[in-house]
């Protein structure tokens, strides 16, 4: 993650922040899922599931795969 750049207009007041457009584009992509109700629910669901060791090895899903 690169470092942002502050500018300050004075003392207390930032008059703009520059990132890199890889971090605006990942910030973008995480606002995006974190306004989005079903994605939320999903990743909630996937921690809980994680949680009570509800989870399978690559080499498990790739065998499921190969059937």
């Amino acid at each position: 993650m690169e470092t942002p750049k502050i500018i300050k207009g004075s003392e207390h007041e930032t008059v703009y922040v520059t990132i890199s457009l890889d971090e605006y584009e990942s910030m973008k992509s995480t606002i995006e899922i974190l306004s989005d109700p079903e994605a939320m629910e999903h990743l909630r669901k996937s921690k809980e599931d994680i949680k009570a060791g509800r989870t399978k090895s690559v080499d498990e899903l790739l065998k499921e795969l190969k059937r």
